[in-house]
């Protein structure tokens, strides 16, 4: 592939669709990424989401794992307040000891979740506050170089698992680049700071023992299927999930319903998570991700792909690699 290329899994549950089933269909994604040479597969840490079956994130990479042989597998990512970081680098540092050299530790401080939720996890509504300082506390148990006296993370010490900052504003870029960490922007549903993030990032960069020079991320929305027609059509599908996933109020709408929920509001709020997104047949995919590439100024593209079926997310999955395949970036 001419485009370094990942995919981010939101484990989505269809309607109609289990749990099991949603898992079966993240395992299916990931072989499929892999037969077709994307770099890693990330899973997004989710809570109270009826539509998400990612929130016990690093079971889910464990699963996939055990399915896959090659292709890097990681968090994106684990919402780091939400947890202790010892408990996060044992976790992983287990993943590493299962899967050597295949896994990724993206790390975002959003709550990923309403503020009942919050409560549920038993998070200190100020403990995103601490951000900055539980990443280097984190990062040191990876390192064998505990911060906390007499505790190290066992599994985990030295295992060095690589670390991501995540982020959708310009914090997560001052961080990333005086912690010298590669930096992902979430641009496939907070677009409007991409530009400005990543010339941030760019611009205040330190080197680090992790990564000499700055290593930008940028997620992309992709619709691919074999016809104009069906990529529309898929779009209008999901756009209706999302509609009523954001303002649904946990209540069933038919594909009317969810339709006046769009031309309610809801459609100007998706319209705006869907700024950078690559919708049609191969050629058309291909020539805009060459583009978004330059725009973001990106060194990675990190797809959400988000067909309403697991087939047609398999279906863009195959045709987005084989689009790059003879696309010159």
């Amino acid at each position: 592939m001419r485009i370094p290329l990942s995919v981010l899994d939101l484990a989505p549950i269809a309607r109609g669709e289990t749990v099991s089933s949603s898992i079966a269909a993240s395992v299916a994604l990931a072989q499929r990424a892999e037969e077709h040479g994307y770099r890693r597969v990330w899973y997004a840490e989710h809570h109270n989401m009826p539509t998400i079956a990612s929130s016990a994130t690093s079971v889910l990479i464990s699963h996939v794992g055990a399915q896959t042989s090659s292709i890097r597998l990681g968090a994106g990512g684990v919402m780091l307040p939400n947890h202790s970081p010892l408990t996060i680098a044992e976790q992983f540092g287990t993943l590493e000891a299962m899967y050597p050299g295949r896994i990724d530790l993206g790390l975002g401080r959003a709550p990923g979740s309403d503020q009942n939720t919050m409560y549920a996890l038993r998070r200190d509504p100020n403990s995103a506050d601490t951000f900055p300082q539980d990443v280097l506390e984190l990062q040191a148990y990876l390192a064998g170089k505990t911060r906390v006296p007499g505790v190290d993370a066992i599994p985990g010490r030295g295992t060095d698992v690589p670390l991501y900052v995540l982020g959708s504003s310009l914090f997560g870029a001052h961080l990333a680049a005086a912690l010298g960490l590669p930096y992902a922007f979430a641009s496939h549903f907070a677009p409007q700071a991409l530009e400005a993030a990543v010339a941030t990032y760019r611009s205040e960069f330190k080197p680090s023992a992790q990564l000499a020079e700055p290593y930008v991320i940028a997620g992309v929305n992709v619709i691919a299927a074999d016809t104009t027609a069906q990529a529309q059509e898929n779009l209008q599908a999901v756009r209706r999930n999302m509609a009523v996933g954001l303002f649904g109020r946990g209540r069933t709408f038919t594909d009317e319903e969810a339709d006046l929920l769009l031309e309610q509001g809801a459609g100007q709020h998706v319209s705006s998570m869907f700024t950078y997104a690559a919708i049609g047949t191969a050629h058309e995919i291909g020539d805009y991700l060459e583009g978004f590439l330059k725009q973001a100024d990106a060194d990675e593209l990190i797809v959400a792909h988000q067909s309403p079926t697991t087939e047609g997310r398999l279906r863009s999955v195959t045709l987005t690699a084989e689009a790059l395949e003879s696309v010159s970036a």
